[in-house]
């Protein structure tokens, strides 16, 4: 049940009509109509073209399909993934570019999902079909063209990634950086920078947001002593905020300095393009935010 987008291309031709359905934009309607499928047993993917377009069918999502299963005293399984692009593209304005991680994240019943890499959306969306749990997996458009190294067990039919289980994608000792979609890759450009400043950063991919790798993100800190949180998406009530809380609650007499949490700007999302490149964290605000936690920042007066 899907709009039309070219991340599904081939697929009518693989498996025809009867389950591959572009339906008209009405995300409502079909959103609905898959809700019910899944409580008849079915596993419907549903793709909207963008996830600002999920808020059409936001009722269905939490009301309908998050809540069944409790409701129900577990007699409704909701077996379906909701999935599509999430998060700032480029140049399509405030409407069109919220990150819905923090959103969805907050509601029981839901699992959220949040790829970075091939091997990523490869082994969560297989493992996210199989769930009998709605899952909501939100991509990035931006990500769609970018190239990542698979190896043959990633290629394997049998290859699938669990969910709630985050991956460490580089190591360090002095400080850890936790982020997810897009913005691992901009974690892992900063790592490198830092690197070469002697700070050695370990990059956490949290993969899922909802359940999130509390264990893996406090392990990392304890052993680190320092942390930033990257993201996105608006910062109040941000995942950040969450992973900020779980490390306060769990390894607070492990940090050596306060936790700095680095997210999009407070504002809705400007269409001009310099402006929104200042509305999204960039690698030099991860360098920064560091820099601060390991105490190495230049003092103001030594930049003015």
């Amino acid at each position: 049940m899907m709009c039309s987008i070219q991340i599904t291309k081939g697929l009518l031709d693989k498996y025809g009509p009867d389950r591959v359905l572009d339906t008209p934009i009405t995300e409502a309607g079909f959103t609905g109509i898959a809700v019910g499928a899944a409580y008849q047993g079915l596993r419907p993917v549903v793709e909207f073209m963008t996830f600002n377009f999920s808020m059409q069918a936001i009722d269905h999502i939490i009301n309908s399909a998050a809540k069944s299963n409790y409701m129900s005293a577990g007699q409704i399984s909701v077996p379906i993934v909701f999935r599509g692009p999430n998060g700032a593209a480029a140049g399509v304005g405030a409407q069109h570019s919220q990150c819905y991680a923090a959103w969805y994240a907050h509601v029981p019943g839901l699992k959220v999902l949040a790829p970075y890499s091939a091997e990523d959306a490869r082994g969560l969306l297989k493992s996210a079909i199989r769930d009998p749990d709605p899952v909501v997996f939100l991509e990035n458009e931006l990500l769609y063209g970018e190239s990542f190294p698979i190896s043959a067990e990633v290629l394997d039919s049998s290859f699938s990634l669990p969910i709630g289980k985050a991956k460490i994608e580089r190591e360090g000792k002095d400080i850890t950086i936790t982020a997810y979609s897009k913005m691992v890759g901009y974690a892992l450009q900063a790592a490198e920078i830092l690197s070469k400043e002697g700070i050695s950063a370990e990059v956490i991919n949290l993969r899922s947001i909802r359940p999130l790798d509390r264990a893996a993100i406090n392990a990392s800190v304890r052993k680190t002593n320092r942390l930033v949180t990257l993201e996105e998406g608006f910062p109040q009530h941000g995942v950040g905020s969450e992973i900020c809380m779980s490390v306060v609650e769990e390894s607070f007499e492990y940090l050596d300095a306060p936790v700095e949490r680095i997210a999009g700007a407070d504002v809705p999302m400007p269409y001009a393009a310099n402006l929104e490149r200042m509305a999204v964290p960039q690698v030099d605000d991860i360098v920064r935010a560091a820099k601060r936690a390991c105490y190495r920042a230049a003092p103001m007066a030594a930049t003015a």
